[in-house]
């Protein structure tokens, strides 16, 4: 037997799995017993229109088969959905049992037409919404009795095997973002971390500092800049050497931080949140832009947030934010960086970020040592 064979019999062994079908009716029987969790945090990061959600519906009631749905079960019993949450909310968005993640109902979604049931426009599910554009009775029973795939992964899988698929189905050909998928990620693994993490890329000085674009606010790109910090600023030059994909890096660092049970949020918070404080006070959104012939210009260039962001960030506990030495110390740092032949020959958009960091993050720190 090769090592391959040994390696996929052994992750074999690690995944415990089961399918069969289901009817949308006794979905629906789980859901309102509390039995299946479809995470509503996940509807602030899909982002699936009316015309979507109504297609949805009309393959339901034409009877077109849908793609397998994936739940993993956890040691309770109840069933996390791993793949399938934008069409489970819609069609209990539809059938107004939608519960957002404040555990309130929602108001029950009413369709628009489509190119094969134009007569959808304005249709909602029952009268008890709408006294006469509702779906009929037989078109109800019909809708409740069709069948959907289920793929179950059972409790007895490996501890992480939910959440590799989850990534894996939702990033091949997928709308979201990385930082979305990791986003959705962290919710299943840990959700304090995940509103941790937010309300620290929120903070109003975080902000400043970063003048981004409304659609990358939109793929929460301000959350990977976030995790970008934590997971770099004092990560071992060694791990991210030899090649690595940043992307892949960030989940897994992601991942250890999140169950690492002695990772300390309240103090590593403030630790981001003094950074970016001070770097408010001293460049404010130039932070992270290039000094040429006398004045910033450009965009926000995520080279020097790894030298003046980062670098910071691991000698952060040294500064003082009333010390005018100290500022004064960052605009320079700021001002010369161009000049500095070592970030010169290692940044810009052709330098990738496993051949850039290894040079750029000691860079940083010893720039920024007080």
């Amino acid at each position: 037997m090769t090592n391959l064979d040994h390696q996929v019999e052994g992750k074999r062994k690690e995944i415990h799995t089961d399918a069969y079908p289901m009817s949308i009716g006794e979905i629906i029987n789980l859901y309102l017993d509390g039995e299946l969790d479809i995470h509503p945090e996940f509807q602030r990061i899909y982002r699936w229109n009316l015309i979507q959600k109504s297609r949805l519906i009309e393959s339901l009631l034409l009877g077109i088969p849908l793609p397998s749905f994936f739940v993993a079960q956890r040691e309770d019993g109840v069933w996390d959905v791993v793949d399938g949450l934008q069409r489970l909310s819609t069609i209990f968005s539809f059938l107004g049992i939608y519960k957002n993640d404040a555990g309130d109902i929602e108001s029950p979604l009413r369709l628009t037409g489509t190119e094969y049931l134009p007569s959808l426009e304005g249709k909602c599910w029952s009268e008890d919404f709408d006294d006469s554009n509702h779906l009929s009775k037989e078109l109800q029973r019909a809708f409740k009795r069709e069948k959907i795939d289920l793929k179950i992964i059972k409790k007895e899988s490996d501890e992480y095997t939910k959440y590799e698929l989850f990534q894996r189905l939702n990033t091949f050909g997928s709308s979201l973002s990385d930082q979305e998928v990791r986003n959705c990620l962290l919710i299943m693994i840990n959700k304090e971390m995940y509103s941790w993490l937010s309300d620290l890329a929120n903070n109003d000085h975080f902000i400043n500092v970063f003048p981004l674009t409304t659609k990358q606010i939109d793929e929460q790109y301000h959350l990977e800049l976030v995790l970008r910090f934590l997971a770099l600023k004092d990560v071992d030059v060694a791990r991210v050497k030899g090649g690595i994909d940043i992307g892949e890096f960030l989940t897994k660092r992601m991942k250890e931080l999140a169950t690492d049970t002695s990772y300390n949020m309240p103090t590593e918070g403030r630790k981001l949140l003094k950074t970016f404080k001070i770097l408010d006070l001293t460049l404010g959104e130039n932070a992270f832009k290039k000094f040429q012939d006398g004045k910033y210009t450009g965009a926000f260039s995520l080279s020097i947030f790894e030298v003046i962001g980062l670098g910071l960030g691991f000698n952060i506990d040294s500064y003082d934010e009333n010390n005018t030495i100290h500022l004064d110390k960052i605009r320079e740092v700021s001002k010369s960086l161009l000049s500095n032949s070592n970030f010169e020959k290692n940044s810009g958009s052709g330098a990738r970020a496993s051949s850039r960091l290894p040079h750029i993050l000691p860079m940083g720190r010893d720039l920024l040592r007080i």
